[in-house]
């Protein structure tokens, strides 16, 4: 899952500083190619990020989040984020004026991608914001925030430690999640007793480490199986003694199984 070590650097899409908080929505389209990355940086608008095709990583000090297609992540102003790109992907931004965000989620999430919002969210990032907006642009800006108004959470959320010994844990993990190393080797590593390791785990992620693992593995496998990867291998890479294993986890964690998942990518 962590690409990070051979990516390249890229500029993050912004909108056009002259016009970009006049208007409520303003939009941008961007492709960036598999390994690229956008450096920490951070908006003063709210920050909607749609991934019509490919698969997008996004990192903040709170946590991680999965941006498949159909879904996109919603970050609230002034959250510093990194972008990191497994797959290539077709991105769109959306940048939302910081004096109405209050009726947007007060959490960084992400959200489900109807067909109808789809629509307006291509239809705002192939809009030329240097001309002067009509009203069916102010329309489709109106119907954007309906539409996010109430949006039902995705499992695609990885919640990040601010304890420095659990935090380097989970680097290590994220760059190998199939490590089957124990709660109890863990514990014998940072020199605590397994009781403790399990407490701040929790304390630190909201979740235990077995669960915090297995949402890591599961999540990391996307990119695979969007690759077109068999998934019994994929299975195995991420940790998993059998395909009838992985295909359960997944199927619980995200509502589908994992042939469903990629067929619906390939669509």
């Amino acid at each position: 899952m962590d690409v990070s070590s051979t990516v390249q650097p890229a500029k993050p899409c912004e909108p056009d500083a002259a016009t970009a908080s006049k208007p409520p929505v303003t939009g941008v389209a961007m492709h960036y190619p598999q390994g690229h990355v956008v450096p920490m940086h951070q908006h003063q608008h709210g920050h909607l990020i749609y991934a019509s095709r490919g698969l997008l990583r996004v990192e903040a000090e709170t946590g991680q989040w999965l941006v498949p297609p159909t879904s996109a992540v919603w970050l609230r102003p002034a959250v510093a984020h990194r972008l990191i790109v497994p797959v290539t992907l077709q991105a769109h931004g959306l940048f939302i004026r910081q004096d109405i965000c209050a009726k947007l989620p007060t959490t960084d999430c992400v959200v489900q991608v109807s067909g109808l919002l789809r629509e307006v969210i291509t239809e705002l990032t192939c809009t030329d914001y240097t001309a002067p907006l009509s009203r069916r642009t102010h329309l489709l800006g109106e119907l954007l925030l309906e539409e996010l108004g109430t949006p039902p959470p995705l499992p695609f959320h990885l919640p990040w430690p601010q304890d420095a010994q659990i935090q380097n844990v989970c680097h290590i993990l994220m760059g190998d999640p199939s490590r089957d190393a124990t709660a109890g080797d863990w514990a014998s590593t940072l020199a605590i007793g397994e009781k403790t390791f399990h407490r701040r785990f929790l304390k630190s992620t909201g979740m235990t480490f077995g669960k915090w693992r297995q949402q890591l593995r599961l999540m990391s496998s996307l990119a695979q199986l969007m690759q077109g990867a068999p998934i019994t291998q994929v299975a195995l890479n991420s940790g998993y003694d059998s395909h009838s294993a992985y295909t359960t986890a997944f199927k619980k964690q995200f509502g589908q199984s994992p042939s469903e998942f990629a067929q619906r990518q390939s669509a």
